[in-house]
């Protein structure tokens, strides 16, 4: 199964309890909720359950539990287990939810002993009321590779890191204090 297919697949099931449905089938796109439905070409833009809404009920959406099935796992240096949502996941709810969105790297700093890397990343959200921004940091080794260069891994870190000031994927930073 097609890993595009498996994530709208569990954005469907994760958005069941808004009355969004949204799905994959054939090539095209398919969109339900209580106002509209429609079916689109795979090609064409589809519409999501963040066009037209107040930003509390965009907020309200970002911060339910990411299901489990969209996080991974990665040892840390020290072998603990780290679980996460991979940027391209974080950006595609995003898109589902608020698809006004935006994000920009607002600085890329690199350390006095050039060992290290800093990125700040700004992540916007427009409601139909209101526009909000938060901003994080991300940090990278200039020497880790494991993931991508390091400034597109500190990158990734201080994007998931924004988000999570809205509340997407925040459960998992209260999971990590309970271990």
């Amino acid at each position: 199964m097609a890993s595009s297919l498996s994530l709208s697949w569990v954005l469907r099931l994760w958005n069941k309890s808004s009355g969004v449905v949204m799905g994959r089938n054939s090539g095209c796109y398919y969109y339900y909720s209580s106002s509209c439905s429609s079916v689109v070409d795979s090609d064409v833009e589809v519409e999501s359950s963040g066009i037209s809404r107040p930003l509390s009920e965009i907020l309200k959406e970002l911060n339910k539990k990411v299901p489990d099935h969209l996080l991974k796992t990665r040892l840390q240096n020290d072998g603990f287990p780290l679980r996460y949502v991979p940027w391209h996941t974080v950006n595609r709810i995003l898109n589902l939810h608020a698809p006004e969105w935006s994000g920009e790297v607002r600085n890329i700093t690199y350390s006095p002993d050039s060992k290290s890397v800093s990125v700040v990343y700004r992540v916007t959200l427009y409601g139909t009321d209101a526009e909000i921004f938060r901003e994080s940091t991300g940090t990278a080794s200039i020497h880790d590779t494991t993931y991508g260069d390091p400034v597109q891994k500190a990158e990734a870190m201080a994007f998931r890191r924004a988000c999570a000031r809205f509340g997407l994927a925040l459960h998992l930073y209260h999971e990590e204090d309970a271990s």
